[in-house]
């Protein structure tokens, strides 16, 4: 991977990232596992907006979710974000 491609990764990460909701998704996934309801009470958003922003961190490989019935239960999937997270709020 030449240099520049990996500023780019870098940037797209930090783009993500860079929205107050899914900062707040991340940190709070980094303390807890959970699924949507619980998040949804947590931030005070309607069930589609915290969905929505789920889907943008699970399809850049940020969060994971592990279905449980009818529920799926969110954990972090990526070891570069716990460290970054841990930088930003340390």
């Amino acid at each position: 991977m030449d240099e520049l491609s990996r500023y780019s990764e870098k940037a797209e990460l930090l783009k993500v990232l860079a929205h107050p909701v899914r900062l707040c998704i991340v940190k709070g996934l980094m303390e807890k596992e959970c699924n949507v309801s619980y998040m949804q009470d947590c931030l005070k958003l309607p069930q589609s907006t915290v969905s929505q922003h789920l889907g943008i961190l699970r399809s850049r490989g940020i969060i994971k979710g592990i279905r449980n019935g009818l529920e799926v239960n969110y954990s972090i999937a990526n070891d570069e974000v716990r460290k970054l997270m841990n930088l930003l709020f340390d």
